[in-house]
């Protein structure tokens, strides 16, 4: 089906090595995990043979050159114009389709493509989708743009469906099912190949793909829909789940699962020939916020004017104007991970309030209010102390500790993702005996705490008020008040104005505690109509336990009535109103 274009030289026939060479060597700006890949891509011209890899350049040049001869682009000023492929996308589809296995049939098998917003991946994928219905010489080749939501996967199918109605090659043997802009499916009855979406709401157990493209694997909340295409997969000599995707804010998901994947195999900190992966980000000490030289990077369309300039400088002059826009602007349009999409505590006064070498000790005698968020089972427990200010130390002053089971630590930290051994070796976490947190050792620790400082409250969440209580007269503990903080918008909110206040002031410091750092970064608010905001635990990123402790603390500094009636009767412990 493909038109082939004679190489217009022998010197640039090898546009994959080339781009290679070109990055390698420093003469194209590229971050740290695609220089990674590039080097990959030579080591294995050198030593891949050894493990019976093969670079098949004719195969690599004709999958480039169906996407030039063959594919128009669509919408704007785009539209009708041939696909014309960029070095780093030359580099993917020829990677892809020119490196072979020692069986003669193609090598990669996954391949995981992370770029900014506005790159050209959706083109990108649509176009390899089409080159394995039409070009592939696949028989019942099945092509799948696949998605969570059927929504999403039309996305990148509609992309599809205009490259064939642009093209004067393909509209006239790829007849499309379905009314205008409602189309389902692509046929191909030459090889009886078929291009459709699906989603994890189709139920679909069976699909047996060719090739799978999925698009924004950062918003898969599972892995359901990757290991569907994978399963299919087992029947196909030369399958290939081609991922394509932004980056993320949740490090819990599959798709940090294949980030972190594809860059350790790019570097050699994995070995898996079967995958690829390109992986676009800024280098360590990298600002775009500071610096437009480190942009191409993470855009490795910008050198050609897409997504352009001028948009960028917008995307980042806004974000400076409306904080609350920061993080996606650097997700999306920077390649970098941010912890949440809109951040319940700004990074910039976090680290401006940070006083690491403040010591403890110089808190004895100090007045202080606690919050502790005691986990029911296996989750974190967090007890934070909030300090009043005094006369030679004018801020508040946070101090916390956290609690985990010791048994499971290690498989706790790597679910998580989080140095939780390391954080118990250097005495930022504590643990307590057994598979779920013994309450009885915490409560134990805050009678130690409590015999330290001048504690003169303690906040917990009312819902565990029983368990508490029965605790705390079996073990014969006495305590300072105990005062139940509700976790709705009503009780919380005031709190979270307070605690936001005194930060962005910096009347509120603390000691850089990595946990409570690390939950810090995790939070996200929730709000309602009336524009009252809490902690949402169901929307952060990670744990958020120190967070909320630290905003029940704050709440009892705040002197206000708490609202306990429904508890006073069978609660002994005393109560402050």
């Amino acid at each position: 089906m493909s038109k082939r274009r004679p190489p217009e030289s022998t010197a640039c026939d090898d546009r994959v090595t080339a781009y290679a060479q070109a990055v390698v060597a420093g003469e194209l700006i590229a971050g740290h995990q695609v220089r990674d890949a590039c080097a990959r891509h030579l080591r294995d011209l050198e030593n891949g043979p050894d493990r019976g890899l093969h670079w098949d350049l004719d195969a690599a040049n004709h999958a480039i050159g169906f996407f030039e001869d063959i594919l128009r682009l669509n919408g704007g000023q785009y539209e009708g114009q041939p696909f014309e492929v960029l070095p780093w996308q030359a580099f993917i589809v020829g990677s892809l389709f020119g490196w072979m296995g020692e069986d003669g049939y193609r090598r990669f098998r996954v391949a995981y493509v992370e770029t900014a917003k506005g790159s050209g991946k959706s083109p990108l994928a649509a176009g390899i989708g089409l080159y394995g219905l039409v070009a592939d010489n696949e028989q019942r080749a099945e092509i799948y743009a696949a998605a969570t939501k059927k929504d999403q996967a039309q996305i990148l199918f509609r992309d599809a469906v205009a490259m064939v109605d642009q093209s004067p090659y393909l509209a006239p043997v790829v007849p499309k099912s379905g009314a205008t802009g409602k189309e389902y499916n692509l046929a191909f009855h030459k090889t009886g190949s078929f291009f459709r979406t699906v989603s994890a709401d189709d139920g679909q157990s069976g699909p047996r793909p060719h090739i799978a493209l999925l698009d924004e694997i950062h918003e898969h909340k599972t892995p359901l829909v990757v290991e569907m295409m994978r399963a299919g997969t087992k029947s196909r000599q030369q399958a290939l789940i081609f991922m394509i995707t932004n980056s993320g804010t949740d490090r819990l998901t599959v798709c940090w699962d294949y980030h972190d994947y594809a860059c350790k195999v790019a570097n050699g900190g994995l070995e898996d020939d079967s995958f690829f992966g390109f992986v676009c980000a800024l280098d360590q000490g990298d600002d775009p916020f500071e610096d437009e030289q480190c942009w191409y990077k993470a855009n490795p369309s910008l050198a050609y004017g897409i997504p352009g300039l001028k948009y960028l400088r917008e995307q980042v002059t806004q974000a400076r104007g409306m904080p609350s826009k920061e993080a996606t602007v650097r997700r999306l349009n920077f390649c970098q991970w941010v912890q949440a999409d809109n951040p319940a505590i700004s990074r910039d006064a976090w680290l401006a309030t940070q006083d690491a070498d403040f010591d403890v000790a110089l808190l004895a005698g100090r007045r202080c209010w606690a919050g502790l968020d005691l986990s029911s089972t296996q989750d974190l427990t967090a007890l934070v102390l909030m300090f009043e200010p005094c006369e030679h130390d004018p801020v508040w002053r946070m101090v916390p500790w956290f609690w985990l089971p010791e048994e499971g630590l290690a498989k706790k930290g790597e679910q998580d993702r989080v140095p939780y051994l390391a954080w118990l070796k250097a005495g930022h976490l504590d643990t307590t005996p057994g598979r779920a947190i013994n309450k009885r050792h915490v409560l134990h620790q805050l009678v130690d705490v409590a015999e330290r400082f001048d504690l003169q409250g303690i906040g917990f969440d009312r819902w565990r008020v029983e368990d508490l209580i029965a605790l705390i007269d079996d073990e014969g503990l006495s305590l300072p008040p105990l005062v139940p903080v509700g976790q709705g918008f009503k009780d919380m909110s005031p709190a979270v104005d307070e605690f936001e206040r005194r930060l962005i002031n910096a009347e509120l410091h603390h000691q850089g505690h990595p946990v409570l750092t690390w939950c810090a970064a995790n939070a996200i608010y929730s709000e309602d109509p009336a524009g009252n905001r809490k902690v949402d635990k169901k929307k952060a990123t990670g744990r958020v336990d120190g967070v909320v402790a630290a905003l029940m603390a704050t709440a009892l500094t705040l002197g206000e009535q708490i609202d306990n009636d429904d508890i006073t009767d069978f609660l002994r412990a005393p109560i402050i109103a």
